[in-house]
């Protein structure tokens, strides 16, 4: 296996301690305190008692009966807890399904700019790869006369990120219908990165999950975007294929085999009090999508962006003189971090003038401020 480097290293660098953060991808992030608190409000004073009085015991392999249920609430009547899996971290699970399912004679389809897991997972299982590049001028959206194109006799994977991970876009129900009618037909899996998912600016939106939607689809998940549990570290894979799915439980083995019991814990606090945290952060995140417009309105000259429909994150592009990595330095000794177009895609992929912003946290308005007098400083050098 080739060495392949953290497209985001030297973005922790640069940004190190930076004071002003419009890097961070995920919702206002939870505290321990608001979590006890909130099932004590509803009188769950067993999992309390769970969380201060559990064994350090080994959880089982793929995660404890209790969490899986829990996390079977989510979808629809085709899945249960036998359909969950659970890890200590989406990463891990992107990981391992791309380990088990794929080898050195397999292709497999991803999509680019986007998270470096999603698109590297299976090339780190060994398999060839066919990365299909999303354009803003199509609206960052899929082309499924592409993935037909891109299909080979031994294609067996293809991951898509949905809600979109730089932008915050969606595909549409029609979309989502051709790409599975498409997987169908030649007996290929998909795996969809649902880390957004439940973050619908508008609940219409929404899309079923892939797991539930087909059947031999994957849909990966973490606590951390839509609750912002980051530091819970848990996530899971949905699927209907049993036998893929003992097939990642015996890679899983020769990896993090079980997740810390205080996480499992802690998940089933935020599952259990889904409502009321996902209500509190999509408020947030309505407030300062407001500030945004405003922002885009007032600066079109310099920047632009095709508004989310989901999550926490958006894709700009700067129309000024400097490439985004050149932006993002310049910002990150004022104290601002972005994450540059660096961070989503391999170098050369012709998409230097983006950069990804995150608007779900409470700070996010401090630090919008902070990026206008940036702005106000250098418009008028940028503009000639």
């Amino acid at each position: 296996m080739t060495y392949r480097q953290p497209w985001s290293k030297k973005h922790k660098k640069v940004t190190a301690a930076t004071p002003y953060s419009l890097s961070n991808s995920f919702a206002q992030p939870l505290t321990s305190e608001e979590l006890i608190d909130l099932s004590l409000e509803r009188g769950d004073q067993e999992i309390v008692d769970c969380y201060y009085k559990h064994s350090l015991d080994y959880t089982p392999n793929g995660g404890s009966i209790d969490l899986r249920t829990e996390i079977a609430n989510l979808y629809g009547p085709n899945i249960t807890l036998e359909n969950i899996i659970v890890f200590p971290g989406a990463q891990i699970a992107l990981q391992t399904a791309a380990s088990a399912l794929l080898h050195g004679q397999s292709h497999s389809i991803v999509f680019t700019p986007g998270y470096q897991s999603v698109q590297e997972a299976p090339a780190h299982a060994g398999s060839q790869v066919t990365k299909i590049r999303l354009l803003p001028e199509d609206g960052w959206q899929i082309d499924p006369k592409k993935v037909k194109a891109a299909i080979k006799h031994n294609t067996k994977y293809i991951v898509i990120n949905e809600p979109y991970n730089p932008a915050g876009t969606l595909m549409g129900h029609k979309l989502q219908e051709q790409l599975i009618k498409i997987a169908a037909e030649n007996n290929i899996h998909v795996m969809s990165d649902e880390v957004y998912r439940l973050l619908e600016h508008d609940p219409k939106d929404r899309l079923p999950a892939m797991a539930d939607f087909y059947a031999n689809g994957l849909s990966a998940c973490t606590l951390s975007k839509p609750w912002g549990g980051c530091g819970i570290t848990i996530g899971w894979l949905v699927l209907q294929d049993m036998d893929l799915k003992q097939r990642i439980i015996d890679t899983q083995y020769f990896a993090t085999a079980c997740p810390s019991r205080a996480s499992e814990i802690q998940a089933i606090m935020t599952l259990r009090a889904s409502d009321i945290i996902l209500d509190k952060n999509m408020k947030i995140i309505r407030h300062n999508m407001k500030l945004l417009d405003q922002f885009f309105d007032e600066y079109s000259v310099l920047f632009e962006w095709i508004r989310p429909k989901a999550g926490a994150v958006a894709y700009v592009k700067f129309k000024g003189p400097l490439s985004t990595d050149e932006l993002g330095t310049l910002l990150a000794a004022s104290g601002i971090s972005i994450k540059p177009a660096y961070v989503f895609s391999e170098e050369g992929a012709n998409c230097d003038d983006y950069f990804r912003v995150g608007y779900g946290e409470e700070k996010m308005p401090a630090a919008l401020d902070a990026l206008i007098a940036f702005v106000e400083e250098h418009k008028e050098e940028w503009r000639i």
